[in-house]
């Protein structure tokens, strides 16, 4: 199926040169010029990957993206402005799957979507692989993780993670008390070939620590290690 991408911005030279540019490569592209139509727009018809633009009018993609994540994971990706390096952790911080500072190339902006549905598509396992989703969860304690499913849950309670949340903390589930670098995780979130900075996983990770603490205020099972990178570890290790 033809993937459904949101593109929403209040430069139109952004939303004509991009769709094309998207279209070309065989995506549906449905374009918004502010935040507060894209909404109504997103409610009404559900897309597979919406692209923000952080400064809009009526409704910025701050703003945009918290009301999304009241009832939906779809994945997001930023276009912030170059000189506003405070935008792209804030982003991050709110749930986002990536950011692209503007100016930006159209060639990567296709491959970060291209990078993300491929996730989104693993994720979403085939029919034969859901009904074996009992034999492929990861149980760690108190933590459950459905790859098949993409669902996690800690003590029973469910959390809703992102594509890119859920792939870092399967990653580091996978193999309790080994401790993954940066680079480990940034090749196991988006892929070897992706430029992705530090920081963006650092932000992931703190993501990911407050959506256990809003459950679970003594969660401390994602260690960083200084220098080092991060590591899962077990109850009572």
């Amino acid at each position: 199926m033809t993937a459904q991408i949101a593109l929403v911005d209040d430069d139109r030279n952004i939303l004509t040169s991009v769709s094309m540019a998207l279209e070309a490569e065989g995506f549906a592209v449905t374009t918004y010029n502010d935040g507060d139509e894209a909404l109504r727009g997103l409610m009404a018809k559900p897309a597979d990957l919406a692209v923000l633009d952080v400064k809009m009018p009526k409704l910025d993609g701050f703003e945009l993206l918290q009301r999304l994540r009241k009832v939906s994971t779809i994945p997001v990706i930023f276009l912030t402005s170059k000189d506003h390096e405070e935008d792209e952790m804030t982003g991050l911080q709110l749930g986002a799957d990536d950011y692209i500072k503007k100016p930006f190339s159209q060639k990567l902006l296709i491959e970060r979507i291209k990078a993300i549905l491929r996730r989104e598509q693993v994720l979403r396992a085939s029919p034969r692989l859901a009904e074996a989703s009992t034999d492929q969860a990861i149980e760690r304690g108190a933590l459950r993780l459905d790859e098949s499913r993409h669902e996690c849950t800690w003590h029973g309670k469910p959390l809703s993670l992102t594509v890119t949340e859920f792939m870092l903390l399967f990653t580091l589930v996978s193999q309790p008390g080994l401790v993954r670098t940066r680079e480990q995780l940034m090749a196991a979130a988006y892929g070897e070939h992706e430029e992705v900075d530090d920081r963006t996983v650092d932000s992931h990770i703190k993501r990911l620590r407050k959506k256990f603490r809003e459950i679970d205020p003594d969660f401390d099972q994602i260690e960083t290690l200084y220098g080092a990178g991060y590591r899962y570890r077990m109850a009572g290790t």
